[in-house]
């Protein structure tokens, strides 16, 4: 989130406004666009965290990855924390040199007490595509 052209990848739902230098608030579905270079050996790559604060009001929360608008995994989250998410993408969800969209979808938002606030999903640090390694694509054909 802190790259300088970081903005340049967003789509939606992602703050414009960087905190601490590192990490930016979500709306419902945050959404980036990226150009890969292969569709090998790809895996989708996010780390966030779960404020306290917005799951005290919540209660918990699942978020749905998504690439290209398939369904990669959902996942239950029931306390705060940092996180990191990383799975594998098939091949066919992607092809080189196109662009392709990758999201993350919380089922409920945060809405502050304040009148007017805007209501808030998670905190974003990193969201991308990170290159398998050959012990990864090894594990994941067994």
């Amino acid at each position: 989130m802190a790259d300088l052209d970081a903005e340049a990848h967003f789509v939606q739902d992602i703050d414009e406004t960087l905190q601490a230098g590192t990490w930016r608030w979500t709306g419902k579905r945050p959404t980036i666009r990226l150009r890969p270079g292969s569709n090998q050996a790809l895996a989708y790559s996010i780390d966030f965290a779960i404020a306290g604060s917005t799951l005290a009001q919540t209660g918990p929360v699942t978020l749905s990855f998504f690439v290209n608008d398939h369904l990669l995994d959902r996942v239950r989250y029931v306390t705060p924390d940092r996180r990191r998410f990383e799975k594998p993408i098939p091949a066919e969800w992607l092809a080189p040199g196109k662009s392709a969209t990758l999201a993350a979808e919380i089922d409920k938002l945060w809405n502050p007490p304040q009148p007017g606030g805007k209501p808030l999903g998670f905190i974003l640090i990193a969201l991308g595509l990170e290159h398998l390694g050959l012990e990864q694509q090894v594990s994941e054909r067994k």
